[in-house]
C-alpha cells in the first residue's frame, strides 16, 4: 500500500506516525520510513497488543504479491530501527517465534477514533485470539507488572544489543567522537557513494590517531538519513565531539561543509568550507582531518604522521568500484558475491596500486570459500592469501588491509599468524573495532569463550550500536561454555537483525538442539536447506576454522540432530 495523505496520523508510545507523509518523529528527532516499512507499522497499530502472522502482513502489504521469505523480516528490522527499538528487550515490536509480531506500545490517534489502517471486518485469526488474552487479562498484565518490578529492585535489567554500552571504570579518558554522516545535497542518489565514502574514510583516518576514541562506522551509519539532536547523541553515546558535514556536487565541481561541533557546550570546535575539483575530493577529506586533529590539539606520532599522509586511492572511477563492491558484498549471497569480486577487480585494474581493494578481492575470495561456493576450495583459499598478502604489501598504513590478511589465515586455521595481523591492525588504528571482532571469532574458534566475551564486548563499547557480528560471537562463546539458553538468547538477536548469515544460523540450530527445543531447530534446518542448499556436514567440517576437534564434533552433532543435511 502506498503511502498518501489521507492516511490519519497516530501515535505508538513517544512516537508520532504520519504514514501519509511516511515520517516518524519523536521531539526534534524525524526518519524517513521506505513506504512498505510505513505500511507494517500502520497495519500493527491497526492490530496493538494482538498477534499479526507473517501471512497476513504479506496479504495486507504486499497485496499477496509472490515475495521472498525475508521481505517481512528485512522489514521488521528497519522498523525497529527506525524505532530505536531492540528485538531482546522491545517496547514496542516484539516478536513471537514461528508465529509472528504483536505491537505492544499504546496506541493513540489524532482527532477522531480512527483506526489508522482500513481493516476487514473478520474474525482475528486463532492464534491472535489465543496471544491477545495476554495483554487483555488484568490478572495476567498485573503479575508481568509485578515481576518486571521486582527484576528492576534487584538490577538484572542490561543494555540489549544495538544499544550504548556506558565506559567502564578504569577506561583512559581520551576525547570521544562520532563522525556522522555526511549529507549528499546534489540531489543526485548516485552520488551517495561519495558521501558515504568520506564518512567511512573519515572514520577510518581518525581511528589511526591514539588520543582519540573514535566510534565505529556502524554506529555513525546508524544515523543517516535522520535529524537527530546534539543532545540526543552525547546522551545515547557519551560522546565529547561530533564531527558532521555535507557535499553538494554540480559537474566537475564539488563543495564540502564541515563543522566539529563540542557537543557539551554546543559551540563550534572547528568548521571549514572547500570548494574544489570533484578529482580533488580525497585531498578534501585529508584536510578535514588534519583541521580535527589540529582543532583537537592531538599530539601525532612520527608513524602516524606518515599514515594519515597516505591516500587510499586517488582515483575516483576506482574508488567508484571499490564502494559498488563494498555493497554487494554486504549482500551475502552467491550472485552478490562474485559481482563484488568483479567489482573490486575492476578497482584494481584501474588503479593497480589500491591496497584496500586487493583486500576486499582477498576476503571475497574467503567467503567463497567459506560458504561452499567454489569448485576448487584450495585453489581459491591459496589465491585469497596472496591477493592478502599484496593487499598489505601496497598499502600497511590502513587496518582494513591487515583485518583481510587475518581473515584470511583464519580461514586457513593459521590463527597464530591471523592473531599477529589482528595485532598489526590495533597498533595502526587503536580504535578499530572490527579487530576485535576478527579476535574474539578467533578465541572462539580456540574454544576459548570466556576471551571470546572480553573481546567482542570491547569492539561493542568501540561500536555502540554494533552489527549482528558482536552478538554472534556472544552467541558462539556461550555456546562453547555450555551456557545454551543465554547463546539462543544472543543469536535469536542476531537472527533479528539479519536472519541470512549462514553461522549465526548453525550455532542456532545447535543451541536450539541443547536447551531441548528440537521442533525449532528442525525447522531452523529445513529453511536452510531452501535458502543454502551447499551447506552440508561435510562442508562445514572440511571448511571450519574451529580448532578443537571436541568442539566441532560437538556442533555438527547438534546440527545432525536437527537434520542438516550430511
Amino acid at each position: 500500500m502506498a503511502a498518501n495523505p489521507e492516511r490519519p496520523v497516530f501515535f505508538i508510545g513517544d512516537w508520532r506516525v504520519s504514514p501519509g507523509e511516511g515520517l516518524l518523529s519523536r521531539g526534534k528527532e524525524v526518519v524517513h520510513l521506505e513506504p512498505k516499512v510505513a505500511d507494517v507499522l500502520t497495519y500493527l497499530a491497526a492490530h496493538p497488543h494482538e498477534v499479526v502472522t507473517r501471512d497476513e502482513l504479506e496479504k495486507a502489504v504486499w497485496h499477496g504479491a509472490l515475495v521472498g521469505y525475508d521481505a517481512v523480516t528485512a522489514t521488521v528490522i528497519k522498523l525497529r530501527r527506525a524505532m530505536r527499538d531492540s528485538a531482546r528487550e522491545p517496547r514496542y515490536i516484539s516478536t513471537i517465534p514461528k508465529r509472528g509480531y504483536e505491537l505492544i506500545a499504546p496506541v493513540r490517534y489524532a482527532g477522531a477514533e480512527q483506526a489508522p489502517y482500513n481493516v476487514p471486518d473478520a474474525d482475528p485469526p486463532e492464534d491472535r485470539q489465543r496471544w491477545g488474552v495476554w495483554s487483555r487479562n488484568p490478572r495476567i498484565t498485573l503479575g508481568l507488572m509485578v515481576i518486571a518490578v521486582a527484576l528492576v529492585a534487584i538490577g538484572v535489567w542490561t543494555l540489549a544489543p544495538g544499544r550504548p554500552h556506558p565506559v567502564e571504570a578504569g577506561t583512559p579518558v581520551r576525547p570521544t567522537i562520532i563522525v556522522l554522516p555526511f549529507r549528499n545535497l546534489s540531489g543526485q542518489p548516485d552520488q551517495d557513494y561519495l558521501a558515504d565514502g568520506m564518512t567511512e574514510d573519515l572514520v577510518t583516518d581518525l581511528s589511526r590517531t591514539s588520543q582519540l576514541r573514535v566510534l565505529a562506522n556502524n554506529t555513525s551509519m546508524r544515523y543517516r538519513g535522520t535529524n537527530v539532536s546534539l543532545e540526543d547523541i552525547r546522551r545515547d553515546l557519551h560522546v565529547d565531539y561530533v564531527l558532521r558535514g555535507n557535499m553538494r556536487s554540480v559537474g566537475d565541481a564539488i563543495r564540502v561543509n564541515a563543522q566539529l561541533v563540542d557537543v557539551r557546550t554546543g559551540f563550534n570546535a572547528w568548521g571549514e568550507t572547500y570548494d574544489r575539483a570533484t578529482e580533488q575530493v580525497f585531498a578534501v577529506q585529508h584536510e578535514i582531518t588534519g583541521g580535527v586533529v589540529d582543532a583537537l590539539a592531538v599530539t601525532l606520532s612520527g608513524p602516524e604522521k606518515q599514515r594519515l599522509a597516505r591516500k587510499a586511492t586517488s582515483n575516483l572511477k576506482a574508488y567508484d568500484s571499490f564502494q559498488e563492491g563494498q555493497r554487494l558484498a554486504k549482500v551475502r549471497q552467491r550472485e552478490a558475491n562474485q559481482q563484488a569480486e568483479q567489482a573490486y577487480r575492476k578497482a584494481i585494474e584501474i588503479d593497480p596500486t589500491y591496497g584496500r581493494a586487493y583486500g576486499a578481492l582477498a576476503v571475497t575470495l574467503a567467503v567463497d570459500f567459506r560458504r561452499g561456493w567454489t569448485d576448487s576450495p584450495t585453489e581459491t583459499l591459496d589465491h585469497a592469501l596472496e591477493i592478502a598478502r599484496q593487499a598489505v604489501a601496497l598499502d600497511h598504513t590502513i587496518p582494513q588491509t591487515y583485518w583481510a590478511l587475518g581473515f584470511v589465515h583464519m580461514m586457513r586455521k593459521e590463527n597464530d599468524k591471523a592473531e599477529e595481523a589482528m595485532a598489526r591492525a590495533l597498533e595502526i588504528a587503536p580504535n578499530y573495532a572490527d579487530a576485535y571482532g576478527l579476535l574474539a571469532l578467533i578465541a572462539n574458534n580456540r574454544s576459548d569463550g570466556k576471551h571470546a566475551l572480553v573481546l567482542a564486548r570491547k569492539g561493542m563499547r568501540l561500536n555502540p550500536f554494533y552489527s549482528w557480528d558482536y552478538p554472534y560471537q556472544l552467541g558462539r562463546a556461550y555456546y562453547s561454555l555450555g551456557r545454551y539458553a543465554t547463546a539462543v538468547k544472543e543469536l535469536e538477536e542476531v537472527r533479528e537483525r539479519n536472519p541470512t548469515p549462514l553461522l549465526p544460523n548453525l550455532f542456532l540450530i545447535a543451541s536450539y538442539i541443547r536447551v531441548g527445543r528440537r521442533e525449532d531447530a528442525q525447522w531452523l534446518a529445513e529453511e536452510l536447506a531452501v535458502t543454502s542448499p551447499s551447506v552440508t556436514l561435510a562442508m562445514l567440517a572440511r571448511t571450519s576454522s574451529i580448532e578443537s576437534p571436541k568442539l566441532l564434533a560437538r556442533l555438527l552433532g547438534d546440527l545432525r540432530k536437527a537434520g542438516v543435511q550430511e
